[in-house]
């Protein structure tokens, strides 16, 4: 029997991922792009909750990453020859015609020999038959290897810790090796992260209670601002819009009451800082 999906993870959707590309926002979507969202959001979610990418931070950062690296899932093979990777020891790269052999596949771009080599030997590792990628290459724009490989790529780089942290530019030098697309990286994560705090909101609300996070606004906003910046969490402009530096204080307000950190402003923050503000007096 399968193991259950962690609560988070089980709600990785088409939806989801087209939102933190942006096609919600523009509303264009290929039909290509549908159909690998498609098959992405079928995939992931039991490799996710297998290797722990199941936490707010870390699947925001995730979903982030491939969004930018599949160019807003447009593309699991990198539309270069490949030609540039010629002769990269780095990456393994040793045998003519290797650059473009094993140039980036999958959502995460994987690429180079050596890379094609090791994410065979760790999926077989654990005791799954899948095919020798170094020697079949084009096999990794298939599902669910496809999939397999982003979550090889990301457990094996030990990108759970910098996504603990927040940390885009660390996560991006990683894959990247440098600050490569950024700033497209940067909106992802936020779309990213928008559209899990309105699961979250919307899986633990109830009729009669509010519940602030990213992307609310509002007097209720504008109250918690006052309130928060009233105990030295919060050092942003008081405008009613819960954007990352709300988030960031409640999020610092969660982890001093010892609160799970998810920076959604509910019904258990909102009971811990009206406790916190009394015994503060």
């Amino acid at each position: 029997m399968a193991e259950a999906l962690k609560p988070l993870v089980s709600r990785i959707s088409p939806a989801l991922l087209l939102r933190t590309a942006g096609y919600i926002r523009s509303g264009k979507a290929h039909r290509s792009v549908l159909l690998n969202v498609a098959a992405l959001a079928d995939a992931l979610p039991p490799l996710m909750s297998r290797f722990y990418i199941d936490t707010p931070m870390r699947i925001a950062h995730f979903l982030a990453q491939l969004a930018h690296e599949s160019d807003s899932f447009n593309a699991f093979e990198e539309y270069a020859s490949g030609a540039d990777y010629e002769g990269r020891k780095d990456l393994g790269n040793v045998r003519k015609g290797d650059g473009r052999r094993y140039k980036g596949r999958s959502p995460m771009q994987v690429t180079g020999r050596i890379n094609y080599r090791n994410l065979t030997a760790w999926i077989r590792s654990l005791r799954i038959d899948c095919p020798d990628f170094e020697a079949e290459p084009e096999r990794l724009t298939e599902f669910p290897w496809a999939a397999w490989a982003c979550v090889w790529y990301w457990e094996t780089r030990k990108l759970n810790v910098l996504a603990d942290r927040d940390d885009l530019i660390g996560i991006t030098r990683v894959i990247n090796g440098g600050k490569n697309g950024l700033a497209h990286r940067a909106a992802c994560l936020s779309m990213a992260k928008d559209a899990i705090a309105e699961i979250e909101a919307f899986d633990y609300g109830k009729p009669g209670v509010t519940v602030l996070h990213r992307g609310s606004s509002g007097d209720a906003v504008e109250d918690l601002q006052r309130k928060l910046q009233q105990v030295e969490l919060y050092h942003g402009t008081i405008d009613g819009e819960y954007g990352p530096a709300t988030e960031q204080a409640v999020r610092l307000l969660q982890g001093t009451l010892h609160l799970t950190v998810d920076g959604i402003f509910g019904p258990a923050t909102s009971a811990a800082f009206v406790k916190f503000g009394q015994e503060a007096r």
